[in-house]
């Protein structure tokens, strides 16, 4: 028994390896087809999410079949645990890949805008930390993963900032209410990512040391190598 306990561990850890290296390449191809304005990697990512989708209920699958065919118990049962936050975090980085996917064609005429507003460069701090993520989960890294956690803070005052800038672009020229409102539903997808990314971090730090750390403010007390995330 434990032997395929063991077989369907290493499937069900496979997968999701799998499905984070898909989804990190629709984040990239995204943002490329943003600020290149590049609609056929846009379309990629679209056609693409269905693939996304299928990864997602595959994973949930093999979870429901190994609690039901054995008794997984300790790091086995972490491992399980957090397989299952994380792919539902992995699917919705999926989807806002393709809701900024979509938008790609919508601001081409914009993409000045987008990086003068900031956008450019928060997108790539982004894509940084969802590939950081990642690699926490694949190496078992919490160390890694603490540090993600909280640079949670840097993408939001980020994010406060870019936002502000916006609203007064906006105030001194109404001409560009519009795109600059696009802008400011980018900015909150960018923001989601990161809280997707820092929800998979927190899975990480469970699946190693056994603690949960959700909604924790004093991770500086933590016992965090000095991580240099961004």
């Amino acid at each position: 028994m434990y032997h395929y306990l063991e077989e369907e561990l290493d499937l069900l850890r496979t997968k999701v390896i799998k499905m984070g290296s898909l989804v990190e390449e629709q984040i990239d191809f995204a943002m490329r087809a943003l600020f290149e304005s590049n609609f056929e990697l846009a379309k990629i990512v679209i056609e693409r999410d269905e693939k996304v989708d299928k990864f997602d209920v595959k994973i949930d699958k093999i979870c429901q079949r190994i609690f039901a065919l054995t008794q997984p118990v300790a790091v086995d049962l972490r491992l399980i645990m957090s397989a299952l936050k994380i792919n539902n975090d992995l699917e919705r980085i999926g989807d806002i890949a393709v809701n900024i996917a979509e938008r790609a064609e919508t601001l081409s005429g914009n993409v000045p805008l987008l990086k003068e507003a900031g956008l450019f460069d928060m997108a790539e701090k982004v894509k940084l930390i969802i590939r950081k993520t990642i690699d926490s989960f694949v190496n078992n890294d919490h160390e890694l993963a603490l540090g993600i956690i909280k640079s949670d803070d840097v993408i939001d005052r980020l994010e406060e900032d870019i936002f502000d800038s916006l609203v007064a672009r906006m105030e001194k020229d109404p001409s560009v209410i519009k795109p600059c409102a696009h802008c400011i539903t980018l900015l909150k997808h960018f923001e989601r990512l990161a809280d997707h990314a820092t929800n998979i971090a927190e899975e990480v730090v469970f699946l190693v040391d056994a603690k949960i750390i959700k909604h924790r403010k004093d991770l500086g007390n933590l016992d965090v190598k000095p991580e240099e995330i961004l």
